[in-house]
């Protein structure tokens, strides 16, 4: 079996994309599965788990446009090995435009707004809204396919009905953003609740807009992994529920399994068997 490519502006994508969350020692389950991660993830490790994807035809990373990855990512093109990286803007840095300018510099194939940057927004008020799409326009200057992250349905809703120019967007399963909240990368880890019914709202609205989208947080963050059975169930629902040209990013963590194997398996056999 092979995995599924979709077009994704001017590349092809596969349908299951590597996420960043375990590489950054971001559980969002508790400050010692943090440490754990971080323990685990050294530059080696990343690389192989990297390798891994390729292997087993994940071809696309999505990943925060830190130091700290890009560093990764570069070394690895260095050695000659060649993963596409989908990036989010490091929303702790200040200065939008510089890190704009290191993620085109850096070989990124598309930019997004980081999702809990714009669901903060979001909750200020019109104010926030306008910076959303303000911040936008200069995503989009720099002349890569250009998507919006959130966890917030409506947030999708209000950029449809208001037609605002993005290519995609990266859409969670769980709305962790009902109240702002502290970005992970400078306040360390904070309590989330995962609320299932958060998940069709979402689906909707993925499915109501033309426009390409890529969902996160199926497996709620390791809460729905408890059998190889739920892992393929959550698999299912998803691609069950989203467009043909839809994708899913999943975190993978490979300390106690391969579980880059196992969901590039469960979805190619998924996507074989639905076509």
């Amino acid at each position: 079996m092979i995995m599924p490519l979709v077009k994704f502006g001017n590349h092809y994508i596969s349908r299951l994309i590597l996420g960043s969350n375990p590489i950054c020692g971001f559980s969002h389950i508790s400050e010692s599965k943090d440490k754990e991660m971080q323990d685990y993830h050294t530059t080696a490790n990343i690389k192989l788990t990297f390798d891994e994807c390729v292997r087993n035809g994940i071809n696309t990373v999505q990943a925060r446009a830190d130091r700290h990855i890009m560093r990764i990512l570069n070394e690895y093109r260095n050695e000659g090995k060649s993963i596409q990286w989908i990036a989010q803007n490091a929303s702790e840095m200040s200065d939008l435009t510089a890190n704009l300018g290191q993620i085109v510099s850096n070989g990124a194939i598309a930019v997004f707004y980081h999702g809990t940057q714009t669901d903060n927004l979001w909750h200020t008020g019109i104010s926030g809204i306008r910076k959303v799409e303000d911040d936008l326009k200069r995503l989009r200057d720099t002349g890569l396919f250009t998507g919006l992250g959130t966890h917030i349905p409506e947030v999708i809703n209000h950029a449809e009905s208001h037609g605002w120019d993005i290519d995609f967007y990266m859409a969670s399963f769980y709305n962790l953003a009902k109240k702002p909240k502290h970005v992970q990368a400078t306040s360390g880890f904070k309590e989330e609740h995962f609320n299932d019914e958060d998940t069709e709202t979402m689906l909707k609205m993925v499915r109501q807009t033309a426009k390409q989208c890529l969902v996160f947080k199926i497996l709620g963050a390791g809460r729905k992994t408890n059998s190889s059975e739920e892992i393929r169930d959550r698999f299912s629902h998803a691609f069950k529920n989203i467009k043909a040209n839809d994708c899913v990013v999943v975190g993978m963590y490979q300390k106690y399994k391969n579980q880059v194997a196992e969901n590039s398996r469960i979805v190619e056999e998924i996507l074989t068997r639905t076509g």
